[in-house]
């Protein structure tokens, strides 16, 4: 029996990731397919001339002889160093990744330069404004079109046919045809999007449980079971230091965080501020500029106030605030499934700190939808006149295969346990793959038979396994994320429940998008940070006239007249 989460319409099937039987025969098949066409004028025949045979057969994964070179620019911050330290010998210019690239494509990488994130995204602005772009260059959906419409980019349209692997193409698919359809200009496909699972966006509320128990609370069911235990945490002493010197909830001063932001916590009062969804009248509103947002933002208000709140979670970035948790400062979070990383540095410094994650809840006691974002933002494009535009696509190839193919080294080129996927410049991956090894390990657990554990979900025990046996700290967020009270099993009871929350707009940026919404977003996260340091709540309703008069109103009319067009073909 196949199961399958439903995306707007988009069935996603929740298959088993190509297991290595299957896999085999797949090559077989496209293998005997070539043979036949052997005959075929050259004319049809993909150019392969300057390629010489490899451990591959795949027209997607030949060799470049003599080697090519490839330009890149990367953005790089305090996190990468530190991951790249549990790697000696390695740097960011050569590691093992860019060693197979090399070794097995012919590819080398080369970085025109990299950056911290603001200065990253200045220095690509920039490079984009002059034209000074590197061989292949990462973009957002309205920088690849501005790219596209001065004709810098190139048409990959009949490179991805030609040259991406039936495993690439499958997983490429998967968040349905939103994906290429934001990359696709005038009917052709002018970047490589790289596709992101929605359903990796719900979020969970994290916990020390070692507090509750200090101070004999529950878990809450409730917004209001929740605020009673960020008070508790900021006023009761939970870390018994007989000082005052924690606080309730995680924020930093980028309100969207993946971890320790402020989106759930609004789901929570059924506001979704970064996401399109239905009206009543099944027409498509944006969650921003709704009424529950206001109310989510007094509430925030009133607990920054209270000291609830880091009072300077404002000038913090993600790095600063996890160390308040680390430092055993902060008692919850709301955050993605790998929260469990980054609450894993409060373990190693006090094994008593205990974080388990917990569902988010509402402030009507009923189970609150989990708002899931259309994930797909990034676009891998290639600068026009570039020799072989193909190399984006097989390095693609090759990332797949190394790390879920048939020549698969999971332990190698994925999770050592450190994630050495990282370290390549491209990180594609199948959307379902987390969730899927959860399901495996699941019914290992109640199975006990080992075979049914896949390459990913054997690397996940042996990780859980060395924390569960051996107290090795490296397993520990892992079991928090897979183990049978983990985040994983709490996502299955938001789809059991129809708790997920998928974005409706899921289309091509249309022109207001790309003229407006930076404009936009930025007025919005300025008023709603505003607001939670103290600002009148009726900044709000300014904000919200504000929203529809510098573009929102007609991003609103163009949003509705694709969705429209969508449900008559649909």
């Amino acid at each position: 029996m196949i199961n399958s989460l439903s995306r707007n319409g988009v069935v996603i099937l929740r298959k088993r990731i190509w297991n290595k039987a299957a896999l085999m025969l797949a090559v077989f098949m496209f293998m005997q397919t070539l043979t036949a066409c052997e005959n075929k004028e050259a004319a049809e025949k993909p150019d392969t001339e300057g390629t010489e045979q490899s451990m591959y057969s795949d027209l997607g994964l030949t060799k470049y002889n003599p080697p090519i070179e490839i330009s890149l620019v990367r953005e790089i911050d305090e996190d990468f160093t530190d991951l790249i330290a549990n790697f000696p010998g390695e740097t960011l210019d050569n590691n093992r990744w860019s060693q197979l690239y090399e070794d097995v494509l012919g590819i080398r990488v080369k970085y025109e330069w990299t950056a911290k994130r603001d200065l990253y995204q200045q220095k690509l602005g920039s490079a984009l404004a002059s034209g000074n772009i590197p061989d292949i260059v990462r973009v957002n959906a309205q920088q690849l079109r501005q790219l596209a419409n001065e004709g810098l980019m190139q048409d990959l349209t009949s490179v991805y046919e030609q040259y991406a692997a039936p495993f690439t193409k499958d997983v490429l698919n998967q968040e349905g045809t939103g994906p290429f359809e934001a990359a696709t200009i005038d009917g052709k496909l002018m970047a490589i999007p790289e596709t992101s699972a929605s359903i990796e966006g719900a979020q969970y509320l994290w916990i020390r449980t070692d507090w509750l128990k200090r101070l004999d609370l529950k878990p809450p069911e409730t917004m209001n079971d929740l605020l009673a235990i960020s008070k508790a945490f900021t006023e009761n002493d939970p870390d018994g230091n007989g000082e005052n010197d924690t606080y309730g909830l995680a924020l930093t001063q980028y309100l969207w965080d993946p971890v320790m932001g402020a989106l759930d916590f609004m789901a929570g009062y059924g506001a979704y501020p970064n996401i399109w969804l239905e009206d009543d009248t099944g027409k498509l509103m944006n969650g921003a500029v709704q009424p529950e947002v206001k109310k989510a933002l007094a509430v925030l208000q009133q607990m920054y106030r209270d000291g609830q709140i880091d009072p300077e979670f404002a000038l913090k970035d993600g790095r600063k605030e996890k160390a308040m948790i680390s430092e055993g400062k902060i008692g919850m979070m709301f955050g993605e499934q790998w929260g469990s990383f980054l609450v894993q540095a409060s373990y190693e410094k006090d094994a008593d700190a205990d974080w388990q994650p917990f569902p988010i809840v509402s402030d009507s006691g009923q189970k609150p939808k989990v708002p899931l974002r259309f994930a797909t933002t990034q676009f891998l494009a290639v600068k026009k006149g570039v020799e072989h535009p193909e190399a984006i696509v097989k390095m693609i190839n090759l990332h797949l295969e190394k790390n879920w193919g048939v020549t698969a080294e999971y332990e190698t080129y994925y999770s050592t346990p450190y994630p050495a996927w990282q370290l390549s410049p491209f990180t594609p991956a199948p959307l379902l793959k987390n969730y899927e090894a959860f399901l495996q390990l699941d019914e290992f657990r109640t199975t006990g038979d080992e075979a049914v554990l896949h390459d990913e979900a054997k690397a996940i025990k042996k990780n859980i396994d060395a924390y569960l046996t051996k107290n090795n700290v490296t397993g520990w967020g892992w079991e928090r994320t897979y183990g049978p009270k983990g985040a994983f099993s709490i996502f299955r009871e938001y789809e059991k429940n129809n708790q997920l929350l998928y974005e409706k707009f899921v289309g091509v940026p249309t022109q207001a998008i790309i003229e407006k919404q930076s404009i936009l977003d930025d007025l919005k996260h300025k008023t709603y940070m505003n607001i939670i340091l103290g600002r009148p709540i009726e900044e709000f309703d300014r904000f919200v006239e504000e929203w529809h008069r510098l573009g929102g109103s007609q991003m609103t009319a163009e949003v509705n007249e694709w969705y429209t067009k969508k449900d008559g073909t649909s």
